[in-house]
Order: C-alpha cells, then sequence, then structure tokens
C-alpha cells in the first residue's frame, strides 16, 4: 500500500510537472521575441531563427517526457487503472506526450515575412517539414483532448480521480470553447486575435495537466471500481 502511494505521488509530480513546463511561452512575455501574442502561433516561438527557440523547445520536450513517464507509471504492471475510460485516458497521455516531443524536434523552419529568405510559399523540404510539424501539433491536440474527456469520464462515472471533478471540468469546458474560437480565427476573415485564442487554449490544457496532476496525488486506486463486466465476472466465480 506505501508503495502505491508513493506511485501515485510520482505520477501526479509528472503530470504537473508537464503542465508546468507545457506554459513555457509565458516566458515569452519576459524573452521579448517580438511575435504579437494576440495574433501569433504558439509554434512561431521556437522557429528555426527565433531568440531563445532552445528555451521553447525544451519547455516542449520536458512536456512530452514527463507526460509518457505519467502514462507508463499509470499502465505499467500493476496496472492502477482498471477501466476503460482511465486506460484511454493514460494511453491518450501517451500520444500527447510522445507527439509533442515529436513536434519540439520538428519546429517550423521560418516564418514568412519576418525571416530574410523564407518564401511565402514554401517550396522543397520546407513545405514537408511545415506538414510534419502541423500533422504533430495535430495529434498533441488530439492527445491531450482524449485524455481530458477520458479522464472526466473515469472521475465522474467510476470514481477515479475524484479531485478533478472539482474546476477540471470547467477548464475543459474553457479549452474547448477556445478551440472553437481559435479554429473559427483561422478560417474567418478579419482579426479575431488567434494568438490570443490559443494562448487561452494552451494555458487551459497547462491548468488542466496539473489539475490531473493533483487529483492523481490525492487518488486511492483501491478505490476506483472495475468494469461492471469485470465485477459480474468476479461475482460468478466466487
Amino acid at each position: 500500500m506505501r508503495g502505491q502511494r508513493v506511485r501515485t505521488t510520482l505520477i501526479g509530480l509528472l503530470l504537473l510537472l508537464a503542465g508546468v513546463c507545457y506554459s513555457s511561452w509565458v516566458l515569452d512575455y519576459f524573452l521579448h521575441s517580438g511575435l504579437d501574442p494576440m495574433r501569433s502561433f504558439l509554434s512561431e516561438l521556437a522557429s528555426g531563427h527565433m531568440p531563445h527557440r532552445n528555451v521553447y523547445v525544451a519547455g516542449d520536450v520536458l512536456t512530452g517526457t514527463f507526460a509518457l513517464l505519467a502514462a507508463a507509471g499509470l499502465l505499467m504492471p500493476p496496472m492502477l487503472v482498471r477501466n476503460r475510460f482511465s486506460i484511454t485516458a493514460a494511453v491518450a497521455i501517451a500520444v500527447f506526450g510522445a507527439s509533442t516531443i515529436a513536434d519540439a524536434l520538428m519546429p517550423i523552419e521560418c516564418l514568412a515575412g519576418r525571416d530574410p529568405g523564407c518564401p511565402s510559399e514554401s517550396r522543397g523540404l520546407l513545405p514537408q517539414l511545415h506538414h510534419f510539424h502541423a500533422l504533430t501539433s495535430s495529434l498533441a491536440v488530439f492527445g491531450i483532448f482524449f485524455a481530458m474527456g477520458a479522464a472526466s469520464l473515469a472521475a465522474w462515472r467510476r470514481r477515479d480521480w475524484p479531485w478533478l471533478r472539482f474546476g477540471g471540468g470547467l477548464v475543459f469546458v474553457i479549452v474547448v470553447l477556445a478551440t472553437l474560437w481559435m479554429l473559427g480565427a483561422d478560417r474567418l476573415d478579419g482579426d479575431y486575435r488567434l494568438g490570443l485564442a490559443q494562448r487561452i487554449q494552451v494555458g487551459g490544457m497547462s491548468v488542466w495537466l496539473a489539475f490531473w496532476g493533483v487529483a492523481v496525488m490525492r487518488w486511492r486506486p483501491a478505490t476506483a471500481s472495475p468494469e461492471p463486466s469485470d465485477a459480474v465476472s468476479g461475482g460468478t466465480s466466487s
């Protein structure tokens, strides 16, 4: 029991650290990249010619590493997660972690209109790098969205991570609304503060990861409910 308690504390701490590191973009308010936070993508902070890009790359690599370690801690035998919702959340956060690392290691090479020699319409290898970056970014977002949804269901329907109910759901709603705002701003003509929308989205994801970390630290896996089918089969065999 003591070993299980130490394990959940370490996993929760890893998720908390992932949330903190995923907020590395906040440092731009002190490092002053020159990008307009209301209209720029966060990925631009780590583009090939940006000052201090290594700070943001390191932040994302650490985020992904902590997320992968947390997922491994939840899934390694003996598994702490015992129902489809919590297992899905653990697998999804592993996808988020791996995609975030890949995203950091395959950044946008240059910014059109800012970096000399960067074509407005990329040719050759450059568009492929942009496509890879777009793919890894999308996978990371899908991964954390699945993790947020599955973990919320686990908290409400299976009583895993019950502390996640207090505030976690509200943060999830804010992230969803910010994502819809960002998608609309990216597709509509006019200035809809796309950069602000993404910063609210990613900031909410960071806060949610921290919420989940605290929820895991306060969690008692022995109280987690198995799947109903497992409970039925267990009852008939006794």
